[in-house]
C-alpha cells in the first residue's frame, strides 16, 4: 500500500480540497434535486448507478472478490449509512434549509462517541466535555431559534439520520468487509440504492411520477450528486485515507458544513441567523477538538506500539 511519503503535499490537498467543497455543496445539490424529483427515487436512483459504476470498474480491473459475510457487512454498512443517513437526509431537505441540515449531520462525531462509550471503549473526560458541548449547538439549533422556524418533522428526520449515520460509521471498523476499500463502497452503494428504491415503491413514489414536472436544476443536481458526490468524493477519500493522516483527512467533518452553509446562503438565499451562527460554531468547535483529540491518543497509542515492539526486537 502506498504510503503518504509517496503522494506530494499539492496532490493530497488537491484531494483533500474536492472532498471539502463536493461533499460540502451535495448538500445544496440535494435541496435543489428534491424540488421536483421524487426523493428517495432518486437517491436509489443516485446511489445505484454510483455503485454499478463503481463495481464495474474493479470487475474489469482485478475483478470481485468478497464472501457472503463480507458482502453482508458491507450490505449493512450501505443501509445504515445511505438509508437511514442519506435516505432521511433527502426526506428532510424538503422542508429544513440545506445549510441547517450539514449543521446537524456534522454532530456524526458525537455521537459515535457515544456508541463507542456503550461498546465498553475507555473515554477521555475531555471528550465526554467536548460531546457535551456539541450537543448543546445542536439543541441551539433544532429547538432553539437557530431552526428559523423548520418544518419539525423534517429537524426530527435529520436526528434519525445523524444518529442511522454515525452506527454505520461505528459499526464499520468492526464488521468484516471487502479488503478493497472502493469494493466495499460499490456493494454498500448499491445494496443502499436498491433498498430506497424498494422504499419509494412502497411509499407511493413511482405510481405517482410526473417527468413533466422535473425541472433542468433538479435532473442537472441530480447527476452532479452521481458523478462528483458518489464516485469523484468518495474516490479521492479513499485515496486520501491510504496517502494522508487520518487526523487531517478527518477535518472534512467541520470543513463540509460551512461550506453548505455559505452556499446554502449564496444560491438558495437561505437565512444566517445570529443563532445559527452561534450553533454552528459550538458545533465545529466541538468536533474539531473531538477529531483532534482522538487523533492525537491514536498517534500516542500507536506510537507506544511501536517502542515496545522495538524494545522486544533488542531483547
Amino acid at each position: 500500500m502506498p504510503s503518504a511519503r509517496n503522494a506530494s503535499p499539492l496532490a493530497i490537498w488537491s484531494a483533500l480540497a474536492s472532498v471539502y467543497v463536493i461533499w460540502g455543496s451535495t448538500y445544496l445539490a440535494i435541496a435543489i434535486a428534491v424540488q421536483t424529483l421524487p426523493p428517495l427515487l432518486s437517491a436509489g436512483i443516485r446511489f445505484c448507478i454510483a455503485g454499478l459504476v463503481l463495481l464495474g470498474v474493479m470487475a474489469a480491473r482485478r475483478g470481485l472478490r468478497f464472501d457472503r459475510e463480507q458482502l453482508a457487512g458491507a450490505a449493512i454498512v450501505g443501509l445504515l449509512l445511505l438509508v437511514g443517513g442519506n435516505g432521511f437526509v433527502v426526506l428532510a431537505e424538503r422542508t429544513v434549509p440545506s445549510g441547517l441540515t450539514a449543521l446537524i449531520i456534522a454532530s456524526v462525531p458525537l455521537w459515535i462517541v457515544v456508541f463507542r462509550r456503550f461498546a465498553g471503549d475507555r473515554i477521555h473526560p475531555s471528550t465526554f466535555v467536548g460531546v457535551a458541548v456539541g450537543f448543546t449547538g445542536v439543541a441551539l439549533l433544532v429547538v432553539g431559534r437557530g431552526s428559523g422556524g423548520a418544518d419539525p418533522t423534517g429537524l426530527g428526520l435529520l436526528l434519525v439520520a445523524t444518529v442511522s449515520w454515525a452506527l454505520g460509521t461505528f459499526l464499520s471498523p468492526r464488521l468484516r468487509l471487502p479488503r478493497d476499500g472502493l469494493l466495499s463502497t460499490g456493494i454498500q452503494q448499491l445494496a443502499g440504492g436498491i433498498i430506497l428504491v424498494v422504499l419509494a415503491a412502497a411509499l407511493g413514489e413511482l405510481s405517482h411520477l410526473e417527468p413533466a414536472t422535473w425541472s433542468t436544476g433538479s435532473l442537472l443536481a441530480m447527476g452532479y450528486l452521481v458523478v462528483f458526490g458518489s464516485l469523484l468524493a468518495f474516490t479521492a477519500y479513499g485515496w486520501l485515507l491510504q496517502h494522508a493522516p487520518v487526523s487531517l483527512v478527518a477535518t472534512y467533518a467541520y470543513v463540509n458544513p460551512v461550506v453548505a452553509v455559505l452556499l446554502g446562503f449564496v444560491v438558495l438565499a437561505e437565512p444566517i441567523t445570529p443563532s445559527i451562527v452561534a450553533g454552528a460554531a459550538i458545533i465545529i468547535a466541538a468536533v474539531a477538538f473531538i477529531v483532534t483529540r482522538e487523533g492525537a491518543r491514536q498517534r500516542a497509542a500507536r506510537s507506544v506500539a511501536a517502542t515496545g515492539a522495538a524494545a522486544t526486537e533488542a531483547d
